[in-house]
């Protein structure tokens, strides 16, 4: 069954003239077959890759995450996916423009609250909690289904639209029946980004990503038991076309690094407010 699963995909992906890699079509066969076990209200689970146009590793790992975010292989779960590009691959021959100190401070971060022996890339961080290798199939396959028996708070992005160089929001987090503390963030990232790559170690290549994050805004808190609702207000960088923009919400524990909620929305086509997914 697998084995015939796998020729479908393999069939579907090229007439989309796309390159399939293992571990994608690994975790879209094996979870295919739970598919009547498909939960009514998907779980939000959000996959960061740390990763960097100047890492000859990272391409593979990039088309894995436009895979994951294209065609939602995992049944009762709703993947939201972030890609977080480091600056220390800057030096080595190719600056890649969507790189942030930040981020890379972020990846340091769960380095030192997993108990992780360094950061690299790629690096895909599952929920906050795990760390999972991009050419580990089975591992992927296993953190997905681990991270589908978590519970998650309710979190909502309504009313999201553009004023001009501004994207405003209403965010909802309905934690009354929880004991968190957590933090609340906002990602604003960029639906498809490519560079044409002219130094480093992909010299010649056409790279191509999404959900390339912007800037991680942090909007708020929610206490144990509590509620948090709250319109936001976030400025756009000088050049970004709001059609090209997602917002991210996300709630996270602080200390353990730990995802317990989130929830995105992309741009309505033809329209300037944008849609949850």
């Amino acid at each position: 069954m697998i084995i015939g699963m796998v020729v479908c995909l393999n069939q579907m992906f090229k007439q989309r003239g796309l390159l399939v890699t293992t571990g994608a079509t690994f975790i879209m066969c094996s979870f295919a077959a739970g598919l009547s076990q498909s939960a009514p209200s998907p779980t939000p689970i959000l996959v960061e890759l740390f990763t960097s146009e100047g890492c000859s590793s990272c391409p593979p790992a990039d088309a894995l995450l436009q895979k994951l975010d294209a065609f939602q292989p995992v049944p009762g779960a709703r993947l939201i996916v972030l890609s977080e590009h480091v600056d220390y691959w800057d030096q080595e021959g190719w600056k890649d423009q969507y790189s942030s100190h930040d981020l890379t401070d972020r990846q340091k971060s769960y380095v030192s609250e997993l108990g992780l022996s360094t950061a690299y890339t790629p690096q895909i961080i599952l929920d906050g909690t795990a760390e999972l290798h991009a050419n580990d199939p089975q591992q992927l396959h296993t953190g997905f289904e681990k991270a589908l028996k978590d519970v998650k708070i309710p979190t909502s992005l309504d009313s999201v639209n553009f004023d001009g160089s501004q994207v405003r929001g209403h965010l909802q987090v309905d934690a009354a029946s929880e004991n968190h503390n957590a933090d609340i963030y906002i990602a604003v990232a960029l639906n498809h980004a490519e560079s044409q790559v002219l130094r480093g170690e992909n010299q010649g290549q056409r790279l191509t990503h999404v959900a390339v994050v912007q800037e991680i805004v942090k909007v708020g808190k929610v206490q144990k038991k509590g509620n948090f609702s709250q319109d936001f207000q976030i400025k756009l960088k000088p050049g970004t076309k709001p059609g090209d923009v997602r917002i991210i919400a996300f709630v996270q524990e602080p200390g353990s690094g730990k995802v317990v909620g989130a929830a995105s929305a992309l741009e309505n086509q033809g329209g300037t407010g944008i849609a949850s997914r």
